[in-house]
């Protein structure tokens, strides 16, 4: 086996040293969690009577306790068509579970927003918060009491962080995330792409847009561009809480329903046996995501150049599981972690095409043989992540796991390590006298990265789209958009942005973006400095920015530079915050933005009030 890279070690090194205090009390936790026993036999006759009572064929072996009963925590719901599938998941998961003498019930549903519908719209100020939502509904599901293991089903952007968050607090379960698949690929992304960019120039109207964006984004399943729904379940593979190779197989296949199949079985082996005994091969998710399998969900994000948002979903799940990571372990785990995926909005292919070239088993046994990732965590499904570096297959109606590819099948998209696309990670901090941010550098171009110009400041990207129209824009320009973080309104994403920012690029301007605002896997070629914290709202020094000060944005250097007369920038007073916006419910969640804490902790009010 490879030795694991010096920077890798030391980065898990200080995260461990850092963590060593709240990890000990999160593990203590989930020990006297454990230590309780099964809780279905603590449970009063009453109890346990309601918790049974609607079961059907399964009440019996319920009523017995000594068969695992699962918990089943869904995010289906049939508008979002990533977790549409998920529907009918139920019932196969129970005849999964009765084969094993088990039994499984839905524990509980939680919200599953969708960043697509609601890109642009005021709704979109509830996302990043429907994740600490999405935890608190999962505790609720799974604080009954009634369960020895749990299958999470949940696909995209803040479902999968959330459903492990609050999975996180039931640490002591045996606990496997179960996908559903990406849609088939639609529409080309580069002519999608073009059709926008026409459309934000108002060279093409609103119908030729929409029949360009149904062809892309066309049926049940994933979008399948290299958001943060595909990063997710990148991410939960590298974490070895997926069975091998499972993320990016379509709806419908046989295959995935086997895969369905086969979690619900390996749960039933790695919690408690029939007598209410641990089995041997006890395996809690609170001892699955340790500090190593966190610096691997990191490690696999830079690797592919996955989504931005995991920057802050990443230290938040973290917390969860009483581990601190920051930005500082992120940059220094880019350095030395190359670029080996190129998926779109990085390259042109999509999801699809990744899975096809050698996918997730071949991006493990590549980072496994390079010494990048920790090989020895404890997955859901065997000894080590390098059991991960396989691919399913049906082979005579039966489900079969295959070795790795040992070569890409497509170098347009993936890669050796050997020969990267790049030679560092996706991921670039910037810091300077205008705060920390990053950027997502995969998909800007070299000759982009570095961008010094007079700026111009917003508060709205509905703003900034009228500046575009009336021409104001075009020029050599870094745009700024504040109170857009956690504590303004949400921390929205702001891809309603990108089209008129390609446009200006295109045209031969000099163009970027600074935000404390968000814009996720499909951030594109303009350069944005992302997330800047602390943000204006909590007197950030984005609300000293005016108009026409030069700013300098550079990747390669690390800067996020407003070039003002020190003096000057000292006594600036700061812009005053907007007026807060009510309606599309927005005016219920003021407790969580008064309360969540900086980006770079994960911008969470949950997590902050409970002091993890």
């Amino acid at each position: 086996m490879t030795a694991i890279n010096d920077t890798v070690a030391k980065v898990t090194d200080r995260i461990i040293a850092r963590s060593r205090d709240g990890r000990s009390r999160y593990l203590d936790l989930i020990d006297r969690q454990r230590d309780q026993g099964v809780h279905r036999p603590n449970l009063s006759c009453g109890n346990l009577a309601h918790g049974f009572a609607a079961s059907g064929e399964d009440k019996p072996t319920i009523r017995g306790g000594h068969a695992m009963n699962i918990g089943i925590v869904t995010a289906f719901n049939d508008m979002l068509s990533a977790h549409q599938p998920y529907g009918r998941y139920p019932e196969q998961i129970k005849i999964a579970a009765r084969e094993r003498g088990a039994t499984a019930q839905v524990a509980g549903g939680v919200p599953a927003m969708c960043d697509g519908v609601t890109q642009g719209q005021d709704s979109m100020e509830l996302s990043l918060f429907s994740r600490d939502v999405i935890a608190m509904s999962a505790a609720v599901g799974l604080s009954h009491g009634m369960f020895e293991g749990a299958l999470l089903l949940g696909i995209c952007d803040k479902i999968v962080p959330g459903l492990l968050i609050g999975a996180l607090r039931f640490g002591h379960l045996p606990t496997i995330l179960v996908p559903a698949g990406p849609m088939p690929s639609g529409l080309a992304n580069k002519e999608k792409i073009r059709v926008r960019q026409l459309y934000a120039e108002g060279k093409v109207g609103r119908e030729e847009l929409l029949e360009a964006e149904s062809a892309s984004y066309h049926g049940a399943g994933t979008c399948t561009f290299y958001g943060t729904a595909n990063s997710n379940q990148m991410m939960m593979e590298m974490m070895g809480l997926h069975l091998p190779g499972s993320s990016f197989v379509n709806p419908g296949a046989k295959l995935r329903q086997e895969l369905t199949r086969a979690a619900t079985h390996r749960v039933t082996e790695i919690g408690w046996t029939q007598d209410g005994q641990e089995n041997a091969d006890y395996r809690p998710l609170g001892r699955c995501i340790d500090e190593k399998a966190i610096v691997n969900a990191v490690v696999g994000l830079l690797a592919t150049g996955g989504s931005t948002n995991h920057v802050i979903h990443i230290p938040a799940i973290a917390r969860a599981a009483g581990i601190v990571v920051d930005w500082d372990d992120m940059d220094a785990l880019s350095r030395v972690v190359p670029l080996i995926a190129s998926v779109y909005p990085n390259g042109a292919g999509d999801i699809n095409f990744f899975h096809a070239a050698g996918g997730m088993p071949y991006v493990i046994r590549e980072l496994l043989d390079a010494g990048l990732a920790h090989p020895d965590i404890m997955t859901v499904y065997g000894a080590s992540l390098m059991e991960g570096a396989q691919e399913p297959f049906m082979e005579d109606d039966a489900l079969v796991w295959k070795p790795a590819a040992q070569e890409s099948h497509d170098e347009s998209l993936l890669k050796p390590v050997s020969d990267p696309f790049q030679g560092d990670g996706g991921l670039a901090l910037l810091h300077g006298n205008l705060g920390r941010a990053t950027m997502k550098t995969s998909a800007v171009q070299e000759e982009h990265r570095t961008i010094e110009a007079p700026c111009r400041v917003f508060e709205t990207q509905n703003a900034v789209g009228e500046a575009f129209k009336a021409g104001e824009l075009d020029r050599d320009v870094v745009v700024v958009v504040r109170f857009q973080g956690p504590a303004a309104n949400g921390m929205p994403e702001l891809h309603k942005l990108m089209p008129p920012l390609g446009v200006l690029q295109d045209r031969g301007y000099h163009v970027a973006l600074v935000t404390d605002g968000r814009m996720s896997g499909a951030s594109g070629k303009v350069p944005s400095a992302i997330h800047c914290s602390p943000e204006a709202w909590h007197e950030g020094p984005l609300g000293k920015l005016r108009d026409g000060d030069i700013v300098r944005v550079c990747a390669r250097e690390g800067t996020l530079q407003a070039k003002v007369d020190e003096a000057e920038w000292a006594a600036r007073e700061q812009a005053a915050p907007p007026a807060e916006e009510w309606g599309t419910g927005r005016e219920l969640f003021a407790i969580m933005r008064r309360h969540s804490d900086p980006a770079e902790q994960g911008g969470s009010a949950m997590l902050k009030e409970a002091g993890l």
